[in-house]
């Protein structure tokens, strides 16, 4: 599935509605993550806070009855792109403790990726940090042993 500039605005559009639910000059609440919820069927992509308060929801067109095996992985993609690229300015404004995150779930409320973290000056992408770190500390164990 090709991201198209289309599902790029819509999706800039429903992080800015986030956003200004916390506008930069109020207090900072306190919550830890942000749950992007996206419906495959409906195309809906909606936002909520730690208590399962919906933020805000938005429809991306390109997302509706979308019957792609890899949906979800394009998904976290798409929005991590967004959030990092477009919106980092924005987001790492909002007026939330930090550190703090957005995570992608599926319309089941199960967890499918971290998609950004906010650390204060830190920022970490969602996804992999360490590829293959458990066959890199097999290796590395199994040299030991062999070692001694």
């Amino acid at each position: 599935m090709e991201t198209s500039e289309q599902t790029i605005q819509q999706i800039e559009r429903a992080i800015r509605k986030v956003a200004e639910k916390f506008p930069p000059t109020e207090e900072a609440t306190a919550m830890t993550d942000i749950h992007l919820r996206v419906t495959q069927e409906t195309g809906e992509l909606v936002a909520f806070d730690d208590d399962d308060n919906e933020i805000n929801r938005a429809v991306i067109e390109q997302w509706i009855d979308n019957k792609d095996e890899d949906f979800y992985k394009v998904v976290a993609k798409t929005l991590r792109t967004v959030l990092h690229t477009n919106m980092n300015e924005m987001v790492e404004q909002m007026s939330i403790l930090h550190p703090f995150s957005f995570v992608l779930e599926d319309d089941d409320r199960e967890h499918i990726d971290e998609l950004y973290v906010a650390d204060g000056e830190t920022v970490i992408l969602g996804g992999e940090l360490l590829p293959n770190l458990d066959k890199d500390l097999d290796a590395f164990f199994d040299d030991l042993i062999k070692e001694s």
